[in-house]
């Protein structure tokens, strides 16, 4: 067994205190992943100002970090046949004035509005439930669903909705059953349970701080109310990216961290996927999501391909740069802990039917290669780097092959065989793949 690498503490903690003494922040309390495993927590400043310490265990709100479990509860009834994501809000909600696919909405695309109507950030009085639906026919729309990357908290409020109707539970009830203590988050809840940092708004140009108010947002929970730990987030982090038995399959997290809208034109630094966020940083991304609630800002990032990131939790809501401070953290979080290769094993055989369909083929001039691999066919352009993932296919029976993944997922690799039953072509997506070079209509 390969020894397991270290954390670089001494980096992680003093860009922790750095940022929490230049952005002037109470509290601060962070966490790093290696490897799908929480390998450093720190926590330093103060909870309450009066004199309570930070640490570990605090809880903060996360704010919108709360939407990832509110993608994975739509993707879990997805997968249990409740629903399908390119239903119409309408399909759930009959009551709803406009019908955006559940799969926009998950991804902010659906042109909704951002909030409810009303000026409920300035009267902190949100709806309930029912107020929630009563006052949709005064919400707009106010970009044609799929025109553009639009994020709307109501559209979340409603995936709530959709939640709650399509499992017979309350939302809260339901991510608390079927996610928090399946998944052993015991720190995570909808209400704080001690110990809890309080929020704070930090003057400008002082050093004074005031307190926030604590809002209760009703019918918006789905969009934001969760309090949590770094502990906690560091775990849900790593469900994010590769799931966890009987909760959500491993094919089905992988699906929401597929690239759906982007957000960031100018740099195409911050994407989204099915209810999170995809951060770009150099040629890795990170899966994940910010959150904000007033007197708290939080971060969480996670790479799939290293199973490595961060989270980060403070107590005020302006003034930090949580962003900055979050992918600092995860960069050198999955620098510390590069993948791990998968140790190669001898496998039993090829079986005599694919035998014929492995080697060197020609398409449009272009060589590519079929292997046998992990128990699938698999394709790739000869000249492709090893990082490039190939095409997997799954075998459907009549010497025809579905694409799984990769380049021209879900087409068609088609056998052609001749009079004595020999391979003689193939077709991928219906170009034709031939065992030498030839052109067009040959």
């Amino acid at each position: 067994m390969q020894p397991r690498p270290e954390p670089p503490v001494a980096e992680l903690s003093r860009t922790v205190r750095e940022a929490q003494s230049e952005q002037r922040t109470p509290s601060v309390s962070a966490a790093a992943v290696g490897n799908g495993e929480v390998v450093w927590q720190e926590a330093l400043g103060l909870a309450d100002v009066e004199g309570v310490e930070a640490t570990t265990d605090t809880q903060y709100r996360v704010g919108s970090i709360t939407k990832t479990f509110t993608a994975a509860a739509v993707m879990q009834l997805r997968d249990a046949g409740e629903l399908d994501l390119d239903d119409p809000l309408s399909k759930h909600v009959p009551e709803a004035a406009h019908a955006p696919t559940l799969r926009r909405m998950l991804a902010h695309v659906s042109g909704l509005q951002r909030e409810m109507p009303g000026y409920v950030w300035e009267t902190l009085d949100f709806p309930d439930r029912e107020g929630l639906v009563s006052g949709l026919a005064d919400a707009e729309q106010v970009l044609k669903p799929g025109a553009r990357w639009h994020y709307s908290n109501l559209a979340f409020a409603l995936l709530g909705e959709v939640v709650a109707r399509r499992s017979g539970l309350e939302y809260e009830d339901y991510v608390r059953q079927r996610l928090l203590e399946p998944l052993g988050l015991e720190r995570t809840t909808f209400e704080p349970e001690p110990p809890t940092a309080k929020p704070y708004y930090v003057e400008p140009y002082s050093d004074a701080v005031r307190p926030e108010q604590s809002v209760i947002k009703g019918a918006l929970a789905a969009a934001g109310s969760l309090w949590s730990t770094t502990g906690d987030l560091a775990r849900w982090g790593t469900f994010l990216v590769e799931g966890a038995d009987d909760v959500l399959a491993r094919e089905t997290a992988q699906e929401m961290g597929r690239f759906q809208a982007m957000a960031d034109l100018e740099h195409w630094s911050l994407g989204w996927g099915l209810g999170v966020m995809l951060f770009r940083e150099d040629d890795r991304i990170f899966v994940g999501h910010g959150g904000a609630m007033p007197g708290f800002l939080a971060g969480l990032a996670v790479s799939p391909k290293e199973r490595s990131g961060a989270v980060v939790l403070v107590n005020s809501g302006a003034g930090v740069k949580i962003e900055e401070l979050l992918r600092k953290l995860a960069v050198k979080a999955a620098d510390a802990y590069p993948s791990e290769p998968e140790p190669w094993q001898a496998a039993d055989g090829v079986p005599p039917e694919l035998e014929p369909l492995l080697g060197r083929w020609w398409t449009e001039g272009s060589e590519v290669v079929i292997l046998f691999r992990n128990g699938a066919l698999e394709l790739r352009a000869a000249a492709a780097p090893p990082s490039l993932p190939p095409s997997v296919f799954r075998e459907e029976g009549g010497d025809r092959f579905r694409g799984v993944s990769g380049p021209e997922e879900g087409e068609l690799l088609e056998v052609v065989r001749d009079g004595n039953g020999d391979v003689a072509k193939l077709y991928w997506a219906t170009y034709p793949l031939t065992r030498a070079p030839q052109t067009f209509g040959a």
